[in-house]
């Protein structure tokens, strides 16, 4: 469809009350650090389109200025320090009120049915309704951590942003949001919010700032040209979740171990996208983003603010994977997610500390087809962020980070169902559309 969205402006939006001399500097944790040069995350929110007299911009950017008071961590800046003594660099974040960029601009001819395809697809417009492109979370030392597009459609708006995820994880942005939904629905400055908690974890014997060598800080050249990914959205129902949840459970035969709907479902994405993508043997790893403020000891607030996320994975035998069944599959899942302890938090520390290196490896190999990664949750407030016209349509996820096998889950719309954005080489996602035993499981329509 071309270059359909039209920048109509650009500014930076600041908090309301710049910080002082004592504003806040935030150390940054191996969790954190380790995702030095993956891109930063995109998501975005449809809606439908409110009253001319509504005023969207100016409500948003003014709402914007609150919340960035309450949430002050996205209007700082990444600072990185040059250690002269040993050749390091070290990074920490400084809230020093410098503000989030807000990009304001138009698609008169998209629609909100141009968006929702029947069959989940995912338009190749729709990266132009997000504001940032290859960013990686090494650019915010020159680049707002938080950087977000209002775009106005033709029946519609599209909240895009882009947040630096070493500042924050889902668990912290979506909070952001539903707190700035908040501010902007109520009109006036005189919502009240208790203030922000950080995450207070920091290791003992772990020394801070941490010290990274000047070769694994520099921001990695682009990639060589990769095979080109597709995104499709499948919608998992009530039914559909039960349905594999009870498949599952009763091939596990144990009345010990219980699969969960969400294991149910990923281990059935997992199993079927393998099966298509062409691998003849060897292993297939299932990675998951973990989230560890309740599995450290002593336990993080659940809304703590701060990215506290890491990626750990199964392994199996692409034999294996295919031959034992879902129940299998889901097991291997269960017992990956039972075993994130406290203790597995400490090693990973301490580990990476000793051993700063393979930063630029990202999240596994972008080419070889042999894994997915499974990231968002069903478990975020989406569909209850209201910003005064109306609750969201739809939510997507932009195209940062896409390699083949990424799982983006969000809450369906409907309750009790979830939403599967996955990214998937094109000849992987045909085959996919193609397999009967995936489809039996699986809504395609959205």
């Amino acid at each position: 469809m071309g270059e359909q969205v039209v920048l109509i402006s650009s500014s930076i939006v600041r908090p309301v009350n710049k910080p002082g001399s004592d504003r806040t500097k935030i150390h940054l944790t191996p969790f954190d650090l380790n995702l030095l040069h993956i891109g930063s995350p995109q998501r975005g929110l449809l809606f439908p389109k409110p009253n001319p007299d509504f005023h969207v911009i100016s409500r948003l950017k003014a709402s914007l200025s609150l919340a960035l008071e309450i949430y002050f961590p996205f209007a700082g800046r990444l600072v990185k320090v040059e250690n002269l003594e040993d050749n390091t660099v070290s990074f920490l974040i400084d809230c020093d009120g410098s503000g989030a960029r807000f990009h304001h601009a138009e698609a008169k001819t998209i629609s909100v049915s141009d968006l929702l395809q029947p069959d989940g697809s995912v338009p190749d417009f729709m990266k132009q309704l997000f504001p940032a492109d290859d960013f990686k979370n090494c650019d915010g030392v020159t680049k707002p951590l938080l950087v977000l597009q209002v775009t106005e459609m033709k029946d519609g708006i599209f909240i895009g942003y882009c947040y630096n995820h070493l500042v924050a994880d889902g668990v912290s942005m979506w909070g952001f949001i539903n707190t700035w939904s908040k501010i902007c629905s109520s009109g006036s400055s005189s919502f009240v919010h208790k203030p922000i908690v950080l995450k207070r974890w920091f290791l003992e014997g772990i020394h801070y700032p941490i010290h990274i060598p000047v070769s694994e800080a520099e921001r990695p050249r682009p990639s060589r040209e990769l095979p080109i990914t597709k995104d499709r959205v499948f919608h998992f129902t009530k039914k559909n979740i039960s349905d594999l949840k009870a498949k599952a459970n009763s091939e596990v035969g144990s009345s010990d171990i219980t699969i969960s709907s969400l294991q149910a479902v990923t281990a059935h994405m997992w199993r079927s996208i393998i099966r298509h993508s062409g691998l003849s043997g060897g292993e297939t790893q299932y990675k998951v983003v973990v989230d560890v403020r309740q599995r450290v000891n002593p336990p993080l607030e659940e809304d703590c603010f701060g990215n506290m996320i890491y990626i750990q994975q199964a392994i199996a035998t692409v034999e294996e994977l295919l031959n034992r069944g879902l129940g299998w599959a889901a097991l291997q899942i269960s017992k990956l997610v039972s075993s994130q302890t406290n203790e597995n938090c400490k090693k990973f520390a301490e580990d990476w500390v000793r051993n700063v290196k393979n930063l630029k490896t990202g999240v596994g190999s972008r080419t070889v087809g042999d894994f997915v990664l499974v990231g968002g949750s069903p478990r975020f407030e989406v569909y209850n962020n209201d910003f005064g016209w109306g609750k969201p349509v739809a939510v997507r996820a932009g195209p940062g980070n896409n390699i083949s096998g990424k799982l983006v889950l969000f809450p369906g719309i409907d309750e009790g169902s979830i939403d599967v954005q996955t990214s998937l080489w094109s000849d992987v996602l045909v085959n996919l559309l193609g397999d009967v035993e995936f489809l039996e499981h699986v809504s395609i329509m959205v």
